[in-house]
């Protein structure tokens, strides 16, 4: 088809267009042109195609800044090359040693700040084993540099002991993300929240003579990163009774009110106890609120993060301010008989984006599998 023949076909879909319009009755008639039509249908389709490429090019930096995380965390830990290592060691052996005692500082460093001390056994499984390879470098060394055979086989202990880290890392943050959705929280949420607040300058963490990481840490830094970041959120879930109480003299739900002894909805636990008993915290979180709520008397709210709320109700007395800090097992108040209430106890409740939820669940299954994700094993199936 020509090029006229195609002019004249646009044309033909914007022909002259007569509109009137009546007014205190006056006509009045508006004639808008080919022309002018053709500029405002190239001016949309423009605006249409900017804004398609700037959320395809949004779409593709978000895509491949994912892609890239995901490498690190998912590619079992790459080991360099004996070829590779064995022109390190022909560069000087006091390169080697420097290498190695950076090495051995990011290690002491990591384990000091988020593990402790280590336990003696660690899990196996959830990344690569390079072992086989390390020994293959030894060998190589051994041959061609004798008098670095020494430092070789310390390099070759000091990466199978990060494999065996990262494990046990791998370990604890899978027990961890277990206890969280177990009682029906996103361990992602948690992680993500786990950023926020965060800042200073950037320092770049070498472990290399020509500044790069070797894989294996990097894998160990997000392990570890993981691992932290799982423990924190798995405090912050209620899993310390709120009171050393006798019983629990009313459930979570429907139940017959007990002033009207109609049908009523319970949003929390009832826990009796004596007057002025002491009530603690049942996680790790900040006072959001403390003062007198309808229905509630006397009430303390701990915010833990993400949504997640503890309430204290009913107390003789508040012992918390708001914005304090508060540990699992503070005492933030007394046990009393404040508000709508028919004798002493605690009226405690959890909840989600304010979405009252059974705090049973909390309390029963998180104090377990807390110490199950402190040993570092996976928890036992629950029936």
């Amino acid at each position: 088809m020509k090029l006229s023949e195609v002019a004249a076909r646009i044309r033909s879909w914007f022909p002259e267009r007569e509109f009137f319009m009546r007014s205190h009755g006056q006509v009045r008639f508006i004639r808008i042109s080919p022309r002018l039509q053709m500029s405002l249908a190239g001016g949309f389709a423009a605006a249409v195609l900017l804004w398609l490429g700037l959320m395809t090019a949004t779409l593709v930096a978000q895509f491949s800044s994912a892609q890239d995380h995901a490498a690190l965390l998912q590619r079992e830990a790459a080991v360099a090359s004996s070829e590779s290592r064995l022109n390190k060691y022909r560069g000087g052996l006091d390169g080697v040693a420097d290498d190695l005692a950076r090495r051995q500082d990011f290690i002491e460093k990591a384990i000091e700040g988020t593990i402790g001390e280590l336990p003696k056994d660690l899990p196996q499984g959830t990344v690569s084993d390079s072992s086989a390879e390390a020994e293959k470098t030894v060998r190589k060394i051994s041959m061609e540099l004798p008098e670095a055979r020494r430092l070789a086989r310390i390099e070759a202990r000091q990466l199978a002991f990060i494999e065996r880290l990262t494990r046990y890392a791998d370990a604890r943050s899978a027990a961890a993300e277990t206890a969280i959705r177990r009682v029906g929280l996103n361990p992602a949420m948690l992680r993500a929240a786990s950023r926020e607040g965060q800042g200073g300058p950037l320092i770049r963490l070498f472990t290399g003579r020509d500044e790069t990481i070797d894989p294996r840490f990097a894998r160990l830094g997000a392990s570890l990163e993981r691992m932290a970041a799982m423990q924190k959120g798995l405090a912050r879930i209620p899993n310390t009774l709120p009171a050393s109480l006798e019983y629990i003299s009313s459930g979570f739900g429907y139940r017959s009110d007990p002033f009207s002894g109609g049908p009523a909805f319970h949003a929390g636990l009832d826990f009796r106890g004596p007057m002025g008993a002491p009530i603690y915290a049942a996680a790790a979180g900040t006072v959001s609120f403390v003062g007198v709520k309808q229905g509630y008397g006397n009430c303390v709210e701990v915010s833990h993060g993400n949504g997640l709320m503890t309430r204290y109700a009913h107390m003789s007395r508040t012992g918390a301010r708001v914005g304090e800090k508060v540990d699992a097992g503070a005492e933030i108040g007394k046990i009393g008989s404040t508000g709508r209430s028919t004798g002493p106890h605690l009226h405690f409740e959890v909840r989600i984006n304010d979405r009252p939820v059974n705090p049973r669940p909390f309390l029963e299954a998180a104090s377990n599998v807390q110490q199950e994700a402190r040993a570092g094993s996976a928890p036992a199936h629950r029936g």
